[in-house]
């Protein structure tokens, strides 16, 4: 296989939204292009509305592109099963979504759709989980602890690319900056690819990598 690479060509996305009570069309990503390579950290930004979610979900194919191609590995997105893509590029959001049962049972949820063996207490140690959580109930836990269980269902994967949308904005202080320095070890320590959207300038600061910004439907490089 040639050398990791994930690239956007001539990206355009138009989406439905309701202005004055009517549905309007609305062209929020024009003919944008990204270049990312194994192991990079990059974080998007941009005004509310701007299209940073909506790039992330084109990534998985969570929504598909108006115009313009998606390439995973010299190969376009849309020749790769579903399924199989969304191994390759996990996605961690911005509220977390534990499912019900206990945390070991999140943790194994990806196993039990597509089969291999799973190390649940390796993985809930990278995650930083203390192994006295891994049979609590999910649905009790923490925000912070859940988007912890939430970023070590997506690494059950072993995905080579980890997509976060804004993943600390629904957490206080402490847990936002302990999740800031899971996921840049993980970037250290695994050579992961992590895209972070953030809607803070000073959060891309502190975690580093490339900055880019969404304006206009296209993305420029932020050195502000």
């Amino acid at each position: 296989m040639s050398q990791f690479h994930l690239e956007l060509k001539n990206v355009s996305k138009t989406v439905l939204r309701r202005v004055n009570g009517a549905k309007v069309k609305t062209q929020i990503l024009s003919s944008l292009d990204l270049g990312v390579q194994k192991g990079e950290l990059v974080t998007i930004m941009g005004a509310s509305g701007s299209g940073k979610s909506t790039l992330l979900r084109l990534i998985n194919r969570l929504s598909e592109t108006d115009a313009g191609i998606i390439l995973l590995n010299d190969k376009d997105i849309k020749d790769y099963d579903p399924t199989h893509l969304r191994r390759k590029i996990g996605m961690v959001f911005q509220v977390p979504v534990v499912f019900r049962g206990s945390v070991r049972d999140n943790l194994a949820f990806g196993m039990k759709l597509w089969g291999g063996n799973l190390d649940i207490e390796a993985l809930s140690k990278d995650a930083g989980i203390p192994e006295v959580l891994l049979d609590a109930d999910a649905e009790q836990l923490s925000g912070g602890e859940k988007q912890r269980v939430c970023i070590a269902r997506a690494l059950a994967n072993q995905p080579e690319v980890l997509l976060l949308d804004e993943p600390t904005s629904s957490l206080d202080a402490v847990s936002a900056g302990r999740i800031e320095n899971l996921l840049t070890s993980l970037c250290r320590e695994r050579n992961l690819t992590l895209l972070w959207v953030t809607h803070e300038r000073e959060q891309a600061r502190r975690i580093g990598g490339r900055r880019l910004k969404l304006r206009d439907g296209r993305l420029e490089e932020d050195h502000d």
